[in-house]
């Protein structure tokens, strides 16, 4: 897979993402339902904790990119939807923290919703990936 970025303004790259990617020469892609905060047996985890909440929400999207043999690097559009944006955006850093070593800035789209599908989760992260 070839991946070509698009950035006509260079403000994007300092939140950590493209304005838009080519991406040439795909054999699979992957889409991903929203990853919470929630364990195995998809108990909401870390109420009332953003930070937590993200960690564990981007652990259990690596687990669902892993079982279908990919990984960050893969990941061709991000959908984030947050209950509090102010707080979330404090703590992007651990996008960066994933996404930096494998050197992946995939287009992204961060919403504030006033609830998601289970109280009290606070982050959702859906994905597209292709290889």
């Amino acid at each position: 897979m070839k991946r070509t970025a698009v950035n006509p303004w260079a403000w994007s790259l300092k939140l950590g993402y493209n304005q838009a990617e080519v991406i040439e020469g795909t054999k699979r892609q992957v889409v991903c339902a929203g990853q919470t905060s929630v364990d195995d047996e998809g108990n909401p985890q870390h109420p009332g904790d953003m930070r937590s909440q993200i960690a564990l929400a981007l652990d259990n999207l690596e687990a669902v990119l892993s079982a279908a043999d990919m990984g960050l690097a893969n990941i061709t559009q991000l959908r984030i939807y947050a209950t509090d944006v102010d707080e979330a955006m404090k703590h992007f850093d651990l996008l960066g923290a994933r996404f930096g070593p494998v050197q992946a800035a995939p287009p992204m789209t961060l919403l504030g919703v006033t609830r998601l599908a289970i109280p009290p989760l606070m982050f959702e992260i859906e994905a597209t990936a292709a290889d």
